[in-house]
């Protein structure tokens, strides 16, 4: 019995004697990791025992909104949340002996943490938001946040404007770093940042994330490597807009050129409905002006339409003006004609009975006509008919087209049928387009 109560004693007394021993304070713990005092080398040194030993950065960035792209200068301006995991050898510490002290925050200042920057970053330093605190925890992992507003470079490819998808780069990289001293991984895999941005995500304006996925390599700089992490972020443009404001108008606009070709050429009103068009699609162009890039590669389909349509209804305009030319030759051919032949029935009718006044150089006012009663039957027949036949000749010139009306009609119907073609290939341009979108 009295060796039960020594033995109790004995334990409460090594009870007290830890509870003693342990600290329970955060100030304890950072006198135990050292860094109450200002300490250099954790501030500098890469925390490695060994320095053979590799550091690895775990990255996560996650796109909370895409606040603009701009086509002029090849630039995207989003919102991103990063987070930078890694290792610090010499801050550990065993929780049983800070009352169960699991995680502590550090001020940034006080420890060593990863130069990172972004290669295609073009945003000025008081975008970046950085937390000012460092979570450690006891087996020396640490991490710590940053949101940002970047403003990053991409090369786009506006072929298909405006349904295009374009596919953009943001490299995180160290460059005081070589890949044998620090090396960068994704925390997840591109399905769960997909997710999580798709989730998170606050705006996109005029533009879609359609996918999302990274990559692990490294870059040459000199005779030294660097290890990289890339994250390929994919845009689609939402071309609705575009096609209401920018693609119909002009699809209307060639209807109404094409409407052009039945008015007709004596109305004197198709010269001026064609220019009004041509300064109507000149309108649309200074718009598409100021959307795309100066560029002379990949020029986009939209723009060599644009082109094509400005091209065909400017030659449409010196055609009707050329159109309006023949067929006025034509008439005045015509009324020539006309002319000709009252001249030769006249001539015919007064043959044989010729005298001329002196004076005036006319006939006659009493001879222009022969007299009736001086025609017997037969020659009043004859008559009759040679006025008939020639009226039927007469008609049938007017009936009969002249050759510059022909030529006149090929040239429209060859100008109608490229505006058949061109607006086959405006339909099917914006039919695939929004087929793929």
């Amino acid at each position: 019995m009295a060796a039960q109560w020594i033995l109790a004693f004995l334990m409460s007394t090594a009870g007290v004697c830890s509870s003693q021993s342990s600290d329970c304070t955060y100030y304890g713990l950072l006198e135990h990791l050292n860094l109450t005092t200002s300490n250099t080398a954790l501030e500098i040194m890469r925390p490695v025992k060994n320095w053979t030993t590799t550091t690895v950065v775990d990255l996560a960035m996650v796109l909370y909104g895409i606040l603009g792209v701009d086509e002029k200068s090849q630039t995207v301006t989003s919102h991103i949340w990063s987070t930078m995991y890694w290792t610090n050898e010499f801050l550990t510490w065993n929780c049983s002996n800070f009352c169960g002290i699991n995680e502590l925050s550090i001020p940034r200042s006080k420890i060593w943490i990863p130069d990172i920057t972004i290669e295609q970053d073009a945003s000025d330093s008081g975008s970046i938001l950085e937390d000012p605190w460092v979570n450690l925890n006891p087996n020396g992992s640490m991490f710590t946040f940053s949101r940002q507003k970047l403003t990053f470079t991409c090369r786009f490819n506006l072929y298909k404007f405006p349904f295009d998808v374009q596919r953009c780069n943001i490299t995180f990289v160290s460059m005081s770093a070589d890949v044998n001293t620090l090396v960068f991984r994704s925390v997840k895999d591109y399905l769960n940042l997909m997710v999580l941005s798709k989730r998170y995500m606050v705006t996109q304006g005029e533009w879609d994330l359609r996918d999302m996925e990274f990559l692990q390599d490294h870059i040459t700089n000199g005779e030294r490597n660097h290890s990289t992490l890339v994250y390929i972020v994919t845009l689609q443009r939402k071309p609705f807009l575009y096609v209401i404001n920018f693609i119909i108008p002009l699809v209307y606009l060639l209807v109404l050129d094409l409407a052009s070709f039945f008015i007709s050429v004596d109305l004197g009103e198709k010269f001026g409905f064609k220019v009004t068009v041509l300064l109507s699609i000149s309108v649309l162009l200074l718009i598409l002006k100021d959307i795309l890039p100066s560029t002379e590669v990949d020029l986009p389909i939209i723009a060599n339409l644009c082109a094509a349509v400005f091209t065909l209804v400017w030659l449409s305009v010196l055609e009707s003006i050329l159109v309006s030319f023949l067929f006025n030759l034509d008439h005045c051919c015509d009324k020539q004609s006309k002319t000709c032949a009252e001249g030769k029935r006249f001539m015919k009718r007064t043959k044989g009975h010729k005298e001329v006044n002196e004076e005036t150089g006319h006939l006659k006012p009493e001879q222009r006509i022969f007299p009736l009663g001086q025609l017997g039957d037969v020659g009043l027949l004859k008559l009759i008919l040679d006025e008939v036949k020639a009226a039927r000749q007469e008609a049938g010139r007017q009936r009969k087209p002249g050759c510059c009306r022909r030529v006149a009609k090929i040239i429209d119907n060859l100008f109608f049928v490229g505006y058949l073609l061109t607006f086959v290939a405006f339909v099917r341009y914006i039919c695939v387009g929004w087929i793929e979108f």
